[in-house]
């Protein structure tokens, strides 16, 4: 285009150098709009390549103009733009879409899919390269016993990462390629608490082996895999900033990842269902909340599994899950002990259930450790990191860098003695 600030016709078609042009950014950048949802595009009879309207090319440019960093800062409070997933009143979308609905009626790897390329592949399952695998094993294997689930993760990421020479292509497709292998990486590398299955198949049924040394029903799988689609994503949370922060400096997924692997490991987040996991435990074993509530209330904590700062009502996510766990006989006893949980503290305040007491229930009745809710939230939310990851590597490079409010000693200071 001759004039790039000329109102294009009703319908010109720009090819990708031509887009790329306009909005100044590489071609790859261009197809990370169209996987975002940003931009259409077309692929014309017998051409080589994709065309955009030039209206939309013109108007994202606009945009991007208006902010140019896709960076800022409200009330105090850091704004990403992002297309990945919305939080409005108590639902949430990935994509457009109810994450509730999807994970209801698809597989932790395709609703993945979906997240990373806004396209679904019915039936896909991932697998990882043996040489991976054994790298990661290997280093897991040689950790201490006491190391918790996100040490062996952080391990096995860092592990897989060296195991792979060309880690350090950022295109989509290789970002795609990475990410397809290394979710299975993490949980192969595992330790394994039975073994009549594989590492093939659906990976809800190859995370339940590294969880639990009980046989599975259905059921239970359905929850576990429909607790993976649920956790993809939420937004920007803590950990997923810090993937942000690591692709705008244009570290390598396995880095990206590690970097939000050493988040989650944080008490306030991650960490969370393991506290409630073992409340439940406790009011399972003295036969009622009150007493148990009380003890948490009386030493200054707050009950977990209760309440969340983006849901004024109950956690979707927490509802999903509780309405699968009625399908679990095992289930029973921790869902009413839950329920009691809920109810003792609504005397005093209105909180609503949240995702970590529904994983609590799950791992509770499934003979799980109190880690492992631990385990499902970081193998979940891996595929949102990447998918995080791959928005970042198309926005302009280390964009994630705030300034410092300085607060101390005015210059010039004397040389300390």
């Amino acid at each position: 285009m001759k004039d790039q600030e000329a109102a294009p016709g009703e319908d010109a078609r720009l090819t990708t150098k031509e887009a790329a042009e306009l909005l100044g950014v590489k071609p790859e950048t261009v197809y990370a709009y169209v996987s975002r949802g940003q931009l259409s595009s077309r692929r014309e009879p017998g051409g080589r390549g994709s065309t955009f309207d030039a209206k939309e090319v013109a108007a994202l440019a606009r945009r991007n103009r208006r902010e140019p960093s896709g960076m800022s800062s409200g009330g105090g409070e850091l704004s990403v733009r992002t297309g990945i997933t919305l939080i409005d009143t108590d639902r949430y979308y990935f994509r457009g879409v109810d994450a509730t609905e999807l994970a209801a009626r698809h597989s932790y790897e395709e609703i993945a899919e979906w997240l990373w390329t806004g396209r679904l592949r019915p039936g896909i399952t991932f697998s990882a390269p043996d040489a991976s695998v054994t790298v990661a094993r290997r280093a897991v294997d040689a950790l201490p016993e006491h190391c918790g689930p996100t040490d062996r993760l952080r391990v096995a990421t860092i592990a897989a990462a060296t195991a792979d020479p060309l880690r350090f292509d950022l295109s989509p497709d290789a970002v795609l390629g990475t990410a397809r292998t290394l979710i299975p990486t993490l949980v192969a590398a595992l330790p394994r608490l039975r073994h009549d299955h594989g590492d093939e198949g659906p990976l809800a049924r190859r995370l339940w082996g590294r969880l639990s040394g009980r046989t599975p029903d259905e059921a239970s799988l359905r929850v576990l895999d429909t607790a993976l689609g649920l956790l993809v994503d939420h937004d920007l949370a803590a950990s997923t900033l810090a993937v942000r922060v690591a692709a705008s400096a244009r570290a390598h997924p396995y880095a990206a990842v590690s970097a939000g692997l050493g988040v989650l490991e944080g008490p306030l987040h991650g960490a969370a269902s393991r506290l409630a996991h073992r409340m439940l435990l406790e009011v399972l074993d003295r036969g009622t909340a009150a007493p148990v509530v009380a003890d948490e209330l009386r030493a200054g904590r707050r009950i977990p599994g209760l309440g969340h700062r983006l849901y004024p009502g109950e956690d979707p996510r927490a509802r999903a899950l509780f309405a699968l766990l009625e399908d679990v006989p095992a289930a029973s006893p921790a869902l009413a002990a839950a329920r009691d949980i809920v109810a003792t503290t609504a005397r005093h305040s209105p909180l609503h259930a949240n995702v970590d007491l529904a994983l609590a229930v799950l791992t509770a009745s499934s003979g799980m450790s109190s880690s492992a809710g631990e385990t499902v939230f970081a193998v979940a939310r891996t595929a949102g990191w990447i998918a995080h990851a791959l928005e970042e590597y198309g926005e302009r490079p280390l964009r994630m860098r705030p300034s410092g409010r300085y607060v101390g000693a005015r210059p010039p200071q004397p040389l300390p003695q």
